[in-house]
Parts: C-alpha cells; sequence; structure tokens
C-alpha cells in the first residue's frame, strides 16, 4: 500500500510542476496545449502499446502446445490475481529478461527471453511471471502513460519558451532584463531534468510494488528474489539491443546505469528489491 501512495504523491508533485512552468511560461492556454498534445501521443502508445513493444523486439506468441507447462503455470498465476490470463510471448534475445505489456488485465501479455528460459528453473521463473502478472494488476501501464504525459507537456512548455527566446520574443516587457533572461534559461535546463527524476522515481516505485504484489501471488517472495539476483548477474554480461523508452518495462533494467545516474534508472537497485522480498519473506513465514 505504501507504494502505491507513493505513486499517487510522485504524480502529484509532477502535475503541480506541470501546473507552475504551465503557469509562468505558456498562461492557461500554453498549458492547455501542451497537455493536449502530449495526451494525444500518449494515448496512442497507451492504446497500441503491447503491439507496439512485441513487433519492435519480434515477439512470438507461444501457443499452449508448444509450452502446456508454460500456459498452466500463467494460468494458475492469473487466477490467483483475479484477473483474465495474458497472452505469452517469446522474445529472441540471448539476455535473461521479461516484460509484461497492454493496457489492462483484460488486454495484456507476459514476454520471456529465450535467455530467460535458459537461466532459471521453474520455481524461479514462475516468480518472475509473477512479478509480471503484479504489474498487470496494477495496471502500471496506466500509471506510466499518466506520468509520461505530464512529463511530455512539461516538455512541449519549456520548447515553447525555447523557441520564444530564440526568436527573441521575451513572454512580457519585463523579462527583457538579463536575470530573467538567465532564470528561463536555467528553467529550460533544470525542468526537463527534474520531471524526468519524477517520473524515474514513480518507474522504481511501481517495480518495487510489482515484486510485492507478485510475491503476494505466487506465495514464494524467494523465488522472486532469487530470480532476481541471477538475472541481475547475467543481464550486463549479455548485452541487448533495447530502446530506452522501453527499459522501464523489464524486470531488470538491460541498460547498465551506475552512480548519479541510479536517478534516472527506471528500476531501484537489485539488492534493495532482494532485500525487501526477504523481508516480506520473513512476515509470510517463509524465512527465519
Amino acid at each position: 500500500m505504501g507504494y502505491m501512495i507513493r505513486s499517487v504523491l510522485l504524480l502529484g508533485v509532477l502535475t503541480g510542476l506541470f501546473l507552475f512552468v504551465g503557469h509562468l511560461i505558456g498562461g492557461k492556454t500554453g498549458m492547455t496545449i501542451a497537455l493536449i498534445l502530449a495526451g494525444i501521443m500518449n494515448f496512442i502508445t497507451y492504446w497500441f502499446s503491447d503491439k507496439i513493444v512485441l513487433a519492435m523486439y519480434g515477439a512470438q506468441e507461444i501457443t499452449e502446445e508448444e509450452a502446456p507447462w508454460l500456459h498452466q503455470m500463467v494460468e494458475e498465476l492469473a487466477q490467483r490475481a483475479n484477473i483474465p490470463k495474458p497472452k505469452i510471448y517469446l522474445v529472441p534475445m540471448e539476455q535473461p529478461n521479461a516484460f509484461a505489456t497492454g493496457r489492462g488485465p483484460g488486454h495484456s501479455a507476459v514476454a520471456v527471453t529465450t535467455g530467460i528460459l535458459q537461466l532459471l528453473d521453474r520455481d524461479e521463473l514462475r516468480g518472475v511471471l509473477s512479478h509480471e502478472i503484479g504489474h498487470i494488476k496494477n495496471r502500471d501501464v496506466l500509471v506510466a502513460t499518466m506520468a509520461a504525459t505530464i512529463a511530455g507537456a512539461i516538455s512541449y512548455l519549456v520548447n515553447m519558451l525555447q523557441w520564444a527566446l530564440i526568436f527573441g520574443h521575451p513572454r512580457d516587457e519585463e523579462d527583457k532584463n538579463p536575470l530573467a533572461l538567465i532564470g528561463d534559461i536555467a528553467l529550460i535546463v533544470l525542468t526537463p531534468i527534474i520531471a524526468t527524476i519524477i517520473q524515474m522515481a514513480i518507474s522504481r516505485s511501481r517495480e518495487y510494488l510489482a515484486d510485492e504484489t507478485g510475491a503476494k501471488i505466487s506465495g514464494d517472495p524467494l523465488a522472486l528474489a532469487r530470480a532476481l539476483e541471477k538475472i541481475h548477474n547475467y543481464v550486463y554480461q549479455i548485452p541487448a539491443e533495447v530502446n530506452q523508452g522501453t527499459a522501464h518495462l523489464f524486470i531488470e533494467n538491460p541498460l547498465k546505469g551506475e552512480g548519479l545516474w541510479e536517478l534516472f534508472s527506471t528500476h531501484p537497485p537489485t539488492e534493495k528489491r532482494i532485500e525487501r522480498l526477504k523481508e516480506l519473506a520473513r512476515k509470510m513465514g517463509k524465512l527465519y
């Protein structure tokens, strides 16, 4: 529940930043235009997200005849989560990873890479699938789209200010002094960075929530913890060509980032995720 509240609060902060910057730069008209443009783009992405992402990675649907055990596993987890069974896809990628996509529980899919099927045992794979089904149950694609819409609207507003400065049209007569110009430049540079940091914080919060939800669905937090440790150890040894805009979908960030770049990471540190899963296992009486 705490992760859900945190996501709502972060969305609120992002919305507040949009309203502040919007009023400062474009007034009500500029804010409305920016929000509509961002909303249209992200609505299209949200509505067709499953088809876009699956096609991007050359994913092929796995039929029940090809892997009956995998279908049984997904069906059992979906029943435990009280959602319709998602479709199952195979991504031809050596890097061990997995993701969920789709606009909601009724239109969803889970995808696993060839690498993850080779690396994990069935209990660990079940833990990974429960995490992905947790994403579907929590409607994380919708939450991510909301965050992307607001962050995108902020970017449009900042671009409006940038072009206004390039073509010599200050926001008003008082903005013609050097200090106002410095303030506008700072706004152009810093605002998108702040919005991105908040957006990534929302993504990390949803990963924690999916870990917790998935562990409760499967009833085996330690299996997911073992899977995350294995995936983390292999993911950077086996590079993958991944579109940065879809990195947040994967159970483990397929793109490496360290130090300051963790602020812009779509995923929390794996060590922290494992520790939280172990703590959940203790509460569930699975670890002493």
